[in-house]
């Protein structure tokens, strides 16, 4: 089936997801959890704004109960509350219902096990795919049950945990009419801090503008609340609530793996000595900031079921990706993205510190970098080959994810999308003019091939 991603289950509605199809993938969700429990186990399911959500949910647990397992309703939530929830209950897993940026036309299912494990491409969704073409299968004799569960307020409480002695700052966030208020507002009830509100109504048709803050024209109206407000930072957080991007003072976004080693600052000083992952696309300066904060740093390859793996296998108790995502280690058995705990983080770093987000982050500026270009190429890994083969005298060739070359004075990543028909170039150098250079010679090779 088209719909089923590398990291979740995604399309159009009603063209390529419908409710016939929502009861199918809940009743392989269920059996696949069902089969990993021995049997038994309740799935908790959350669900976004999005008009097709209501009809897509319903089909789902009707899927989810012909197959005999009970279902724990948690009404119109983020993903992290989802996630959370699947630990806090104790649960055989969990579904989210949601399509996190994409347009109003889109919708889907994020799928978790136990403690919130993510189910991916290469760790089960394969097999839910095989299990909901399977339409031949029996019900089982008895339908499952369902239960509602109220968790936001235990998991304001959760996110909490730790905060010391938080300062009156004031700040900008923009939830981008998705479901990041759900926890936000109870949060803020119980934090020092003056607050510009941007779009807090969930509105999943979008109205204001794309919740994808990864690109920077949908940044316009907060950069202007934080300016005109005299704000300390601003926040903005995606669809779903499991990314967040943020600007300084200024009004200038701050790139996600420059917050990933401010952010790690906090953890660190917590567990002194800690791992501390980077995605390869990362800044170098990011790995330099994490060892100098006292960290061991890390790299691991691009994707949240990779990274959570990762933080599992090495016990690292924080990670930053440059998409804006943010991994916590909250507890033994919690790992998981949350845009809210990120929030959290970065205004911990502000109290303890003392100091303007500006400030703290101009050092980390010291290199030259393109940022992410992709652009379509015919054939993705023949091309890598191509390039791997005009790079064979580099000191460190890597393919952890994609290709990674790295000379002494610059360094570049080429990797095929997950989700787009396209390579994205990630390249970084000591001087401005040597990032311009390299980055244009790449480009042209890309744009050849496409």
């Amino acid at each position: 089936m088209p719909i089923f991603k590398a990291y979740d289950i995604r399309g159009v509605v009603p063209d390529e997801l419908d409710v016939d199809a929502a009861r199918r993938i809940g009743r392989g969700v269920a059996r696949y959890l069902l089969d990993a429990a021995g049997g038994q186990g309740e799935i908790a399911v959350g669900w976004d704004a999005r008009e097709s959500s209501p009809s897509l949910r319903d089909a789902l647990l009707d899927g989810i109960a012909a197959e005999g397992a009970g279902s724990v309703t948690l009404g119109a939530v983020s993903t992290p509350i989802l996630y959370f929830a699947v630990d806090h209950l104790g649960l055989a897993g969990g579904v989210m219902v949601t399509a996190s940026h994409n347009p109003s036309q889109y919708n889907g299912f994020k799928v978790c096990g136990p403690h919130a494990v993510p189910i991916g491409e290469a760790s089960g969704l394969r097999d839910i795919e095989r299990l909901a073409g399977d339409t031949g299968r029996p019900e089982a004799p008895v339908r499952g049950g369902r239960r509602e569960a109220a968790v936001v307020d235990a998991y304001v409480d959760h996110l909490l945990r730790g905060l010391e002695g938080p300062a009156p700052l004031r700040v900008a966030i923009d939830c981008g009419n998705g479901m990041a208020a759900v926890g936000l507002e109870p949060l803020l009830e119980r934090l020092p801090l003056e607050v510009e509100r941007l779009y807090f109504e969930p509105d999943c048709t979008f109205p204001n503008h794309p919740a994808d803050p990864l690109k920077v024209e949908n940044l316009a109206d907060l950069r202007a609340a934080v300016t005109k407000a005299g704000c300390d930072f601003g926040v903005a957080f995606d669809g779903d609530a499991d990314r967040a991007c943020f600007v300084d003072p200024s009004g200038e976004p701050v790139a996600s793996d420059l917050v990933t080693a401010l952010l790690a600052r906090a953890q660190l000083r917590r567990q002194p000595g800690a791992r501390v992952l980077y995605d390869l696309r990362s800044s170098r300066a990011t790995a330099e900031d994490i060892e100098a904060a006292g960290g061991v740093a890390e790299m691991c390859r691009v994707g949240h079921s990779f990274i959570k793996a990762q933080m599992r296998e090495s016990g690292a108790i924080f990670a930053g990706e440059l998409s804006g995502h943010f991994y916590f280690r909250f507890s033994d058995t919690l790992v998981a993205d949350d845009g809210l705990a990120a929030f959290l983080a970065l205004v911990d770093v502000l109290s303890q510190e003392r100091k303007p987000l500006s400030e703290l982050v101009a050092p980390l500026r010291r290199y030259a970098t393109s940022g992410e270009i992709s652009k379509p190429v015919a054939d993705p890994p023949g091309f890598l080959a191509r390039i791997e083969a005009e790079h064979a005298g580099a000191p460190e060739v890597l393919k952890l994810d994609g290709l990674l070359v790295r000379y002494p004075d610059w360094w570049f990543n080429l990797r095929a999308s997950n989700t787009e028909p396209v390579v994205r170039l990630n390249l970084e150098a000591d001087s401005e003019a040597r990032m311009r250079s390299e980055r244009d010679r790449l480009l042209a090779a890309m744009e050849a091939a496409g």
